[in-house]
């Protein structure tokens, strides 16, 4: 009984430790932070995921191939430097990587990306908001296979993650000046097809 206590007590400590503490714990081959740190990030990665690759049984697949090489890598994580970073790093290239396979096997059935955050539906007009998110979302279905892997991940980081030009950078490896035009071709291709097959929808809207 003592023993079961102490180790609810452990997990309860460890479960209030700041990210950057758990990684480095992690590092040093503590499975407690470890698995504490793949429940906390979980819900992140997966997000994330679908917005790349399209759906969310393939988000969950590539959120267990992303912590797999988080373990493996863990001994590389710097701590100087902002974890999410370095995991957004590995989970966008992990599902690149998924959704270029997927592409090459004619599997994609086209990523969803969202132009709108999720909100609250605490007000009449905030449902009215949501419902309209929803619609686009369900456009964006339709257009965003035209978007090429690396202006979908720099879309959805920017605009769904609210990642800054410096930090989406060093997730996808290139400079700023990489990133914004992968932003500025996605938001110009996005507009272009919407403008093409649903102008309705661009009427009093923008691309972010």
């Amino acid at each position: 009984m003592e023993l079961v206590y102490s180790e609810r007590l452990e997990k309860q400590s460890v479960g209030e430790l700041p990210d950057k503490d758990l990684a480095v714990r992690a590092r040093g081959g503590d499975m407690v932070c470890f698995e504490t740190l793949v429940s906390r990030k979980t819900s992140a990665v997966v997000s994330l995921a679908r917005r790349i690759v399209g759906n969310t049984e393939d988000a969950r697949d590539v959120a267990q191939m992303v912590f797999l090489r988080v373990w493996k890598e863990i001994h590389r994580y710097d701590e100087r430097f902002s974890l999410n970073t370095w995991l957004y790093r590995i989970a966008t290239n992990l599902a690149i990587d998924f959704l270029r396979s997927a592409r090459s096997r004619e599997r994609a059935h086209g990523a969803t990306l969202h132009l709108v955050r999720e909100r609250e539906e605490s007000t009449a007009g905030g449902a009215t908001r949501s419902a309209e998110d929803r619609e686009l979302a369900r456009l964006f279905e339709i257009v965003s296979d035209k978007l090429s892997e690396k202006q979908k991940a720099a879309f959805v980081l920017r605009e769904m993650e609210d990642c800054d030009t410096k930090d989406i950078a060093a997730i996808l490896g290139c400079g700023e000046s990489t990133v914004r035009n992968h932003l500025f071709n996605a938001r110009r291709i996005l507009r272009k097809e919407i403008a093409r097959l649903y102008p309705e929808f661009l009427r009093g809207r923008t691309l972010a």
